[in-house]
């Protein structure tokens, strides 16, 4: 609610919240959002409070200033006061959903008034905590009477053949029944589509170029019937070995690890020229289909930022052909919305080799589609 709270500051404060020093602008923001956002704290100790910690925090000189704004937020909302409404479509779905003024601007570029409006609620929900069912080690409807009998209700998610929606939860994750014994991992519904139109098949060889955290990895093992080589390529080696051991955990046994740039795969592992059947490039993007689950990636990803992905993305795709069999399949997954690192970068890849061909994509959004983050998924076929 960043930008909800700094348009607060202006409406209020004398100095503009971005020129506010940092460490009074955040305090300001955790009062603020107990007066406006929490119904459970009494408005008179969230500012009590939040006038202690100035003083005991550097900010002392600056206590009168945080007690009068809060107390001015106060009547406001006593009131029914509202902050001014902008005129620009795109400044009032900034405000109203805390957004960056450049991604609501964007949005309703792309999608329309509407839609974008349902997009950016979809940012401000709580994400759905989804399972997938480990079918090496268990089955659907096993896991879902372990969870019922632990008193924690489940339900199966359409269209998700190994889905499942947690309901209603308690105590620490890695407690819940089945999990050390690998029966389900944590994965998104939209993500769990991925290794599905990769379609991989008992005995061949893949590779998951851009694989870390794994989740992704471990359900084509799955799919796969653990037979065959799996090989998951990341450059980060703690990432890697978090991967390992997750993958340890589900009896992930055909998988491989490899600690590696898959910009220069080829270079490090020559073997590699040609030798996979599939591979997924399930590439480094913008996130911006899953500001739900990372709500600070909005102040943090910029339209520079995209620039650089894009180019990158372009590389990498380059970068897979030569791994790739005459005849084998390249799946290209983001977990953004954005066209120029969906669609387009596709469209750019098939004019430059025209030996593959778009056999489907398809764009999944938050809020508008089957309730889980904003995906895109392309299958490219060497034919």
């Amino acid at each position: 609610q960043r930008y909800f709270l700094d348009c607060w500051i202006d409406h209020l404060g004398k100095i503009p919240s971005l020129k506010q020093p940092p460490l009074l602008r955040w305090l300001l923001h955790l009062g603020l959002y107990q007066i406006f956002k929490m119904n459970k704290i009494p408005p008179a100790a969230a500012i009590n409070t939040t006038v202690e910690i100035a003083k005991k925090n550097q900010l002392s000189n600056l206590a009168p200033v945080v007690n009068g704004l809060l107390r001015s937020a106060l009547r406001c909302k006593n009131r029914g006061e509202l902050l001014p409404v902008p005129s620009e479509p795109s400044a009032q779905l900034a405000l109203n959903t805390s957004l960056p003024l450049w991604l609501a601007e964007e949005l309703i570029d792309l999608f329309g008034i509407d839609k974008s409006t349902q997009i950016a609620e979809a940012y401000n929900i709580n994400p759905k905590i989804d399972l997938r069912v480990n079918l090496l080690k268990s089955s659907m409807e096993s896991v879902r009477q372990d969870f019922e009998l632990s008193g924690m209700k489940t339900r199966f998610i359409n269209d998700c053949s190994q889905g499942l929606e947690v309901l209603s939860n308690k105590g620490e994750l890695r407690k819940w029944p089945g999990y050390d014994e690998g029966n389900w991992s944590v994965q998104d519904r939209s993500s769990q589509l991925v290794a599905n139109f990769l379609n991989p098949k008992p005995g061949e060889r893949i590779l998951d170029a851009c694989a870390a955290p794994g989740g992704k990895s471990t359900h084509i093992v799955e799919l796969m019937k653990n037979q065959g080589e799996l090989w998951a390529a990341d450059r980060s080696s703690k990432r890697i070995n978090r991967l390992s051991n997750n993958a340890s955990r589900l009896g992930s046994s055909c998988l491989k690890t490899i600690v590696a740039d898959s910009l220069s795969l080829l270079d490090t592992y020559p073997e590699f020229k040609s030798y996979f059947h599939r591979i997924l490039l399930d590439a480094p993007c913008s996130g911006l289909g899953t500001l739900s689950r990372h709500p600070d990636a909005r102040w943090r990803i910029t339209k520079a930022k995209i620039k650089d992905l894009v180019e990158l993305q372009k590389e990498l795709l380059k970068a897979m052909v030569p791994l790739l069999t005459k005849g084998g399949r390249l799946v290209y997954s983001t977990c953004t919305i954005l066209p120029e690192e969906n669609f387009l970068q596709v469209e750019d890849f098939l004019s430059q080799f025209n030996q593959f061909k778009l056999i489907y994509q398809k764009e999944i959004l938050p809020g508008t589609d089957i309730g889980g983050d904003g995906f895109y998924i392309a299958i490219l076929d060497w034919i």
